[in-house]
């Protein structure tokens, strides 16, 4: 049975009819911890919509630069947790024993809420990760209005949030503009994620020539995630913030935000973008 949404009975009030209120069943997203460990030790704790677990803690070691493909995991697996009835919200890596394990300082603190993907890091610093693919000299190019199509094609994918209305979804794209996988989460970078870690267990990366596009505002986290895959170009259908920007020029990635047909914003990169 899907844990991704449940049912709510809820009182809905409308101010312009004269009955006023009337009671109704509501779908609601679902929204649960899971403990990502290595080697049966805590590393991280994120809010997340269940499901897709393994993607999500190999997508989550991917962006924290602590594996880089496949072959750097041994096992993956869901563990039983503490909970009754169970309800399986652990994952445990096993990492492949010449990759060094992950340092666990107390100051870098690993636990993530479903609305931000760095809280706790000691500093910008410390999250501004080194990716291991060079983005810069990728050669993709895409027709605008290739781009401009794909926030439909994002929403049209997403079944979860049709019931729930309450979550973010990330979508790889080809440059054709084929949908490749999307992932639905409360968390806008454990959707990312999702992606990342599919995309690793395929063994597809870098994503070289590949488009992601995200629900909603592109962040610094979600821009480093990008560039840790390997992909050239990040697209939002909302606003970038500065450290998003400051990121995708450093990387030579291409950052579009406010993708929303007919128009976007180009705010790095706009070589890839053809008109």
């Amino acid at each position: 049975m899907s844990r991704t949404a449940t049912r709510r009975t809820v009182v809905t009030v409308d101010v312009t009819t004269p009955s006023g209120s009337r009671i109704r069943q509501d779908h609601l997203a679902a929204e649960e911890p899971l403990e990502i460990r290595v080697r049966n030790r805590p590393l991280a704790v994120t809010m997340r919509t269940p499901g897709h677990d393994i993607d999500l803690a190999m997508g989550f070691l991917l962006s924290e630069g602590i594996i880089g493909e496949a072959t750097d995991v041994t096992t993956a697996q869901l563990c039983a947790g503490t909970d009754t009835p169970n309800t399986y919200n652990v994952v445990d890596v096993v990492l492949d024993p010449g990759v060094p394990p992950p340092e666990t300082d107390p100051s870098r603190n690993f636990y993530t809420t479903s609305s931000c993907g760095v809280c706790g890091k000691a500093s910008i610093d410390a999250v501004r990760t080194r990716s291991r693919f060079d983005v810069a000299g990728d050669p993709l190019e895409i027709p605008a209005m290739t781009l401009a199509g794909l926030p439909a094609k994002l929403r049209a994918a997403q079944r979860t949030f049709d019931r729930t209305g309450g979550l973010h979804a990330a979508g790889l794209f080809t440059a054709a503009g084929d949908l490749l996988v999307l992932r639905e989460d409360v968390g806008r970078h454990n959707a990312v994620d999702k992606v990342l870690g599919w995309a690793l267990r395929e063994g597809r990366l870098p994503l070289t020539g590949h488009v992601l596009l995200v629900s909603g505002r592109a962040s610094f986290e979600l821009t480093q995630k990008a560039w840790m895959a390997g992909l050239p170009l990040l697209a939002a259908v909302s606003a970038p913030s500065t450290l998003a920007v400051e990121l995708a020029e450093e990387s030579g990635m291409t950052l579009v935000g406010f993708l929303r047909e007919p128009k976007m914003n180009i705010y790095s990169g706009a070589h890839r973008v053809t008109v």
